[in-house]
């Protein structure tokens, strides 16, 4: 079981610079797919609308309420999600998944910075949260490939 100061290790300050600098905050106009996700473990939720083109995201914003780990996730993902499409998007919510429950591999780039949660993988109550933003940004990418 991890200790108290383990869990002070775990939010390291790149941790806390990546939640205090989260890329595409708010919502779009008129976006042509949005989904929110809830951890219910913690209470985390991420919305995410975006627009795609050509099958690859165009137009991103995201709404996140979530702890620092979940915050330094979406930021992760928000620097570099212009442009991707959704087998990236889901490839990169596999391999955090991966990295987090299986003693995985960092995920490869453009998310390799998710690098920085490697210590969250003894604190399996954070997991969900962690993975909020991809979730949600594979199953709005997904939401705008029914609407096209």
């Amino acid at each position: 079981m991890a200790s108290d100061l383990d869990l002070v290790k775990l939010y390291s300050g790149r941790i806390l610079a990546l939640a205090a600098d989260i890329p595409h905050l708010g919502r779009l106009d008129k976006p042509c797919g949005t989904m929110r996700k809830r951890s219910p473990l913690c209470g985390s939720t991420v919305t995410v609308d975006l627009r795609t083109e050509n099958g690859r995201i165009v137009d991103f914003a995201q709404d996140v309420k979530a702890c620092a780990l979940g915050q330094a996730a979406a930021s992760v993902l928000g620097a570099s999600v212009i442009g991707r499409t959704r087998d990236e998007i889901e490839r990169g919510r596999d391999q955090l998944s991966a990295m987090l429950r299986e003693n995985g591999p960092v995920p490869d780039a453009p998310f390799a910075d998710l690098e920085v949660l490697l210590p969250a993988r003894e604190f399996t109550n954070r997991h969900a949260s962690i993975l909020l933003a991809f979730q949600a940004t594979a199953e709005a990418m997904a939401e705008a490939e029914k609407a096209a």
